[in-house]
C-alpha cells in the first residue's frame, strides 16, 4: 500500500459502527472483486448479480473498470504503476462501501496478484471475495466487444493484458466462473448462492 504521505491527519472512529449498519440494511456488507480478462465477462456477471441481489431487497453498487477510469482514476494511465494505484483507490473505496454494509461488485481487470491482495489486506474480517471470470484468451479475443483486441493485435494499443502485457490469473480465489462454457445468468446465479451459503444475505 501507498505511504501515508500527510502527516497531520487523525482517525475519527464513526459513531454508527458497521455492525449497526448492516444490521439496518438486513444483511452484511462484502466486497465481490471481479477480475480477469478484457472480455471475459466481469462487468455483465457483476452486473446480473447486482440485478439479481436487488431484486431482493439487498443493497449493492457495482464499482466498473471504465466508470471508475472516467472519474476518481481519470488521471491513471495503464502504465503498471497507474494500474496499480487505480486497484489501492478503488480498494480503498470498497472498503467504505463495505463498511456501511453495502455489497460492493467491483468489476477490474486487475491483473496482477500482488494488487488483488493488498485490497485484500485492507478488507479484513473476510469482506473480500475474489472472482475469477475464467475465460481463454482465444474467447475473449472472439468476443472482443469494444474492438480493443483487435486494435491491440495492430499495434494501435500498447500494454493490452493478454496480448503484450501478463495477466496473473488466481491462485486460491474464492470463486472461479467457467465464462467459456456457462452463460451470465448460470454465473450469475452461482455467486449468489455462494452469498447464500455464506450467510451474507442476513445480518
Amino acid at each position: 500500500m501507498a505511504d501515508q504521505a500527510a502527516t497531520n491527519v487523525t482517525w475519527h472512529e464513526h459513531n454508527v459502527t458497521s455492525e449497526e449498519r448492516q444490521k439496518l440494511n438486513g444483511h452484511k456488507g462484502a466486497v465481490l472483486w471481479f477480475t480477469g480478462l478484457s472480455g471475459c465477462g466481469k462487468s455483465t456477471v457483476a452486473n446480473a448479480v447486482d440485478r439479481m441481489l436487488h431484486d431482493r431487497g439487498i443493497h449493492t453498487f457495482v464499482l466498473d473498470g471504465d466508470n471508475v477510469r472516467m472519474g476518481l482514476n481519470k488521471n491513471l494511465s495503464f502504465a503498471p504503476e497507474d494500474r496499480t494505484e487505480n486497484i489501492r483507490r478503488i480498494g480503498e473505496v470498497s472498503k467504505l462501501f463495505c463498511d456501511a454494509g453495502v455489497i460492493v461488485l467491483s468489476a477490474f481487470i486487475s491483473p496482477f496478484r500482488d494488487d488483488r491482495d493488498q485490497v485484500r489486506e485492507i478488507l479484513t474480517g473476510g469482506q473480500f471475495h475474489e472472482i475469477h471470470v475464467n475465460a481463454s484468451l482465444e474467447t475473449c479475443e472472439a468476443r472482443d466487444p469494444k474492438g480493443l483486441y483487435k486494435k491491440a493485435r495492430a499495434g494501435e494499443i500498447k500494454g493490452f493484458t493478454g496480448i503484450d502485457a501478463a495477466y496473473e490469473a488466481p491462485e486460491n480465489c474464492e470463486i472461479e466462473l467457467d465464462a467459456d462454457n456457462k452463460g451470465i445468468e448460470e454465473l450469475a446465479k452461482e455467486i449468489v448462492s455462494y452469498l447464500d451459503e455464506k450467510g451474507f444475505l442476513n445480518a
